[in-house]
């Protein structure tokens, strides 16, 4: 538990900081989270008989968010569409891979890296510190979302969600988690330069925290086809930085079409 404590502040501190410090190291940990998620990616896939081109895959991940910060949306199309080229030649001339590989490979760096780059757009949504302080209310919603879920489902679950792809997850886990989403999303209207109405905040977290769920059951049955207890090894007491963010990839994302369509990219 000692380990586990640790390695969460070590973490969390680490994220935290660095988003709220600048939008340059903020793009820095969120590039180098999604390059460490995605090679923890394909690292489990190859223990399901695929034989993804970690390199290639690895390498867009994290400059995803790098481009985007850098170059914009068109700098997201170029890399996608050099992705897709680089991938489509080491497929034609190395004759182990299969198209199955193929796939893997591109959609490993788009699960990861893609997805995650939506919380550089966040960051940038608002000038200076807000705009830091914006993309943690993302991260911490999903936080409190896992923490209480966690804490109340194995207090008072008793109403397994999904027994055969996550046994620990409860409906009773679910609801707390949704209700710690919304309290934090409830937030987000007071933080200055954001114009959000409340009602848009509730939905937000709702939606959201569901998102959540959803993300941590695709990793969850990733891990059960592949036969990974964990996606890594690089946080005691956590697993790997996959197991961390698997819920954060796929809430940034949602997070940022809810807040374009809210108006608080436009603003």
């Amino acid at each position: 538990m000692l380990k586990r404590t640790l390695t969460a502040f070590a973490f969390g501190g680490s994220v935290v900081a660095c988003l709220l410090a600048h939008e340059i190291s903020a793009v820095i940990i969120i590039a180098v989270l999604s390059g460490l998620c995605a090679f923890e990616f394909y690292t489990m896939l190859r223990a399901d008989a695929k034989l993804p081109n970690e390199f290639i895959g690895t390498t867009a991940a994290a400059l995803y968010p790098l481009c985007l910060f850098v170059f914009g949306i068109n700098g997201v199309l170029l890399l996608t569409t050099a992705f897709a080229l680089v991938v489509l030649v080491w497929y034609v001339y190395d004759m182990h891979a299969r198209i199955t590989d193929v796939a893997v490979t591109f959609f490993g760096a788009l699960y990861t890296g893609f997805l995650l780059m939506s919380l550089v757009a966040i960051r940038g949504a608002v000038d200076g510190f807000w705009g830091g302080v914006l993309a943690l209310a993302v991260v911490l919603s999903v936080w409190a979302n896992d923490v209480f879920a966690f804490l109340i489902g194995s207090r008072f679950g008793k109403h397994k969600m999904a027994p055969r792809i996550s046994p620990a997850k409860s409906w009773e886990g679910f609801i707390a988690g949704m209700i710690a989403s919304v309290a934090i999303w409830c937030l987000v209207p007071l933080i200055p330069g954001v114009e959000l109405p409340w009602v848009w905040a509730v939905v937000a977290g709702i939606v959201c925290g569901w998102i959540g769920i959803l993300g941590d059951l695709m990793e969850s049955r990733i891990k059960r086809s592949t036969g990974h207890k964990d996606s890594g090894t690089l946080l005691p007491g956590h697993g790997g930085f996959l197991d961390r963010c698997d819920s954060l990839l796929l809430v940034a994302a949602t997070a940022f079409l809810l807040l374009h369509v809210a108006g608080v990219f436009a603003a």
